[in-house]
């Protein structure tokens, strides 16, 4: 009894942590996708420590099961949420949660019938939840380079950590004699604990985290030099040296150090002659910029506007546009493109080109009336 009492100990300080999380979007009237995605997972938090619970009746596995074997599609969704600054939830992405559930609900009413084949679907459901649960392994690590925020990266690290417990749990279950786990089984308490962890990282990454620092023009000036100190922003998250910023910013838009091709902030903080967390910590509390390949690329995408503009590149591809502003490929340039300016190369530079026309066009009119 001392065994489950921690256990339910755990999962209340668990589900504590996930309600808060929920009240608190709620407070601040959250509407981005990573809070609708942390409040749906957070909601799932609650729900699985509930019904994985000691002494939850049996009665209800054949609804309760369903509705936790999509857990790791959800808690994929919210990785790539939180670490990827740039993902956008698609329609696709709810149709594959609901199609997880439909599909648990189906092993769930044909295990009376045919156990054999239940069991088969589900190892493949874990098989399934398997492969969610190292995408998001693998989304923790793959913009791990590129980003500023400090307390982001280190939640990355305990998510990691987290995930390949999460890993080891769903696979052991799914590959078990029943479609999926089974509530309140032996090794309930290791269940609690994850929970619980995941509990205390989710709430550490979402409320204690502030909000983001606009790149507005006083940060501009800083950088630039122009601002003096009573002319700056009063803030008391900028704490990064001007002398730093200036150095970067001459970097930047005088030498374009911004074209070189794949380049890292390791390799800038060298240029720079400064550790590579100062390098982080200026560009994301002095300029606002969460990722690094987000900073580079709004010199990359200002370089190609003017060089699109320009009437005298007329017949040079965007392709030579892209690489020369330091681009690798196509594809990122026109993504990143878009997402800056809302229009594609060739969109922005047929417009840009024609504005000059209609000048030409409309100034002999005016002479002439």
């Amino acid at each position: 009894m001392g065994l489950t009492a921690i256990d339910l100990g755990l999962r209340g300080a668990a589900s504590g942590v996930f309600l808060l999380i929920i009240l608190a979007a709620l407070l601040r009237r959250a509407t981005s996708q990573q809070a609708l995605l942390g409040m749906a997972m957070s909601a799932g938090g609650v729900f699985y420590a509930v019904a994985t619970a000691p002494f939850f009746p049996k009665s209800s596995w054949w609804w309760v099961l369903p509705i936790m074997s999509a857990q790791p599609a959800l808690f994929w969704l919210w990785a790539r949420s939180a670490f990827d600054d740039d993902f956008v939830l698609r329609r696709w992405h709810g149709a594959l949660w609901l199609g997880i559930v439909a599909f648990g609900f189906a092993l769930t009413l044909g295990w009376a019938y045919s156990p054999a084949l239940a069991g088969a679907g589900g190892r493949g459901l874990a098989l399934l939840n398997l492969a969610l649960a190292l995408a998001a392994a693998v989304q923790t690590v793959k913009t791990w380079r590129a980003d500023l925020v400090a307390r982001r990266r280190r939640l990355r690290l305990a998510m990691l950590a987290i995930n390949v417990g999460l890993i080891v749990v769903f696979a052991g279950a799914g590959f078990a004699a029943i479609p999926v786990a089974v509530p309140g089984a032996p090794g309930s308490l290791p269940t609690a604990l994850v929970l619980f962890v995941v509990a205390m990282m989710a709430g550490v990454g979402t409320l204690a985290t502030p909000p983001a620092v606009p790149v507005d023009d006083a940060t501009a000036a800083i950088a630039s030099g122009e601002a003096g100190g009573a002319d700056r922003a009063p803030s008391a998250r900028v704490v990064v040296d001007p002398l730093l910023l200036r150095r970067l910013d001459h970097l930047m838009s005088v030498e374009r150090t911004y074209r070189q091709e794949g380049l890292a902030i390791g390799a800038l903080a060298a240029r720079l002659g400064v550790p590579e967390h100062r390098l982080r910590q200026a560009i994301n509390e002095g300029l606002g910029y969460r990722n690094f390949n987000a900073y580079l690329n709004h010199y990359r995408i200002a370089d190609a506007r003017l060089a699109l503009s320009d009437v005298t590149q007329r017949e040079v591809p965007v392709l030579t546009i892209a690489m020369d502003a330091g681009f690798q490929s196509i594809g990122p340039f026109n993504r990143a493109f878009k997402a800056e300016t809302g229009v594609t190369p060739t969109e922005f530079r047929r417009e840009a080109l024609s504005r000059p026309v209609m000048a030409d066009i409309g100034e002999p009119q005016r002479e002439i009336g």
